[in-house]
């Protein structure tokens, strides 16, 4: 038992301590410099919507005022056989000569409807986003700055849980977001990224691959293969897109099983990954597939604590169980100050390998995730 829970604790440890840690150290040893000048390429925006009435119109203004010459910068839209306003909110805009609207009659998804929108997205460059986030005004302009290096294929934005009056959360789920911004943040200081930022990516458009249907990650699949075809992925902090830091615990916890469950999807559609042809394949495995692994380490840890005899290990088990409690205290909403931002984290750890778990079950049963709005 004992071995158990050593094993257990150094796959938790490597997760969210120990790669992280690495990759600081690599960006310090090893840094790889990047070449950024002010370049204007052509640029399609590409969104791919279904029942957004609520926010649609919202967002293509947000899209058209944005700091970019205009006459290089359209936008393509396509509705996944929307069944609310969205298509008459894409009817009206699509009389301006910078919007195009490709009105879907059946559900596809997300990965068709992206394909669709890349037969007629004539730019250069090509920046996926999706319909609720709102992108800083000098976003694209940040981002196509980096492609003046030529090694570089796909940039991400950076998303912004919270208000950009009041600044970003660090509550619970945006204090997990702000570690994961970290580590894309060194990964591209001294290589590639493993994925990007759904609400704000751009890509050469000779590098976008055409996306099996059905597929739930096209921010983490797009960005792969550009790496596989030599090219850099970069993160800019500087080009930032907001969103609302609490969608509600059940849509919250939906979102989280959907991504998990797209890294099981992932090593079924592109083995590569886990291949010689992957350039980072260290980094994939370290970043996304042993977070996989962390909620069976945790048990595994727990159940050895309460096997094992030795004080450390009544240690660590009253440790276990104090971490678990503060979930549960977040869960009822009890506490104040400085326990309740503990509690907060604690609780969205848990949710968070909860959710992983929850995705392992749909792997072996078969039951998929599907893209909704």
């Amino acid at each position: 038992m004992k071995w158990v829970f050593w094993l257990s604790a150094a796959v938790i440890v490597y997760t969210y301590v120990g790669y992280g840690a690495w990759l600081w150290m690599r960006s310090r040893l090893w840094p790889k410099p990047l070449r950024r000048e002010p370049v204007t390429p052509s640029v399609s925006v590409v969104m791919v919507v279904r029942n957004e009435e609520l926010v649609l119109e919202r967002k293509l203004r947000n899209l058209l005022a944005l700091d970019y010459p205009p006459e290089l910068c359209h936008v393509v839209v396509v509705s996944d056989a929307s069944t609310d306003r969205t298509e008459a909110i894409l009817h009206e805009y699509a009389q301006q000569d910078r919007v195009h609207a490709v009105l879907n009659s059946l559900p596809a998804g997300k990965a068709a409807g992206l394909n669709d929108a890349m037969g007629f997205a004539a730019g250069e460059i090509v920046v996926f986003t999706d319909a609720r986030q709102q992108i800083e005004k000098g976003a694209i302009r940040l981002l196509t700055e980096n492609f003046a290096d030529p090694e570089v294929g796909c940039v991400s934005g950076e998303l912004m849980l919270g208000d950009p009056g009041a600044g970003e959360t660090t509550k619970g789920t945006g204090l997990y977001w702000k570690i994961e911004k970290k580590i894309r943040e060194l990964e591209s200081d001294s290589g590639s990224v493993v994925g990007a930022t759904g609400a704000l990516y751009a890509v050469r458009r000779e590098l976008v691959p055409s996306v099996p249907a059905g597929t739930l990650l096209d921010d983490v699949y797009i960005p792969m293969h550009v790496v596989r075809q030599g090219k850099r992925v970069l993160f800019d902090g500087r080009a930032r897109a907001w969103d609302v830091p609490d969608l509600g615990a059940e849509r919250e916890f939906g979102r989280k099983v959907r991504t998990l469950s797209g890294n099981y999807q992932l090593m079924q559609m592109a083995p590569w990954l886990l291949g010689g042809s992957n350039p980072i394949r260290f980094e994939f495995v370290s970043h996304k597939l042993l977070r996989l692994l962390v909620p069976f380490a945790l048990a595994a840890m727990l159940v050895a604590s309460m096997i094992l005899r030795a004080p450390i290990y009544r240690a660590a088990l009253m440790l276990q169980i104090l971490f678990y409690g503060l979930s549960v205290l977040a869960w009822l909403r009890i506490g104040r100050g400085p326990l309740t931002r503990m509690a907060d984290a604690a609780l969205t750890f848990v949710m968070l390998n909860a959710a992983a778990a929850v995705a392992f079950l749909n792997f072996v049963t078969g039951r998929k995730a599907a893209w909704v709005r």
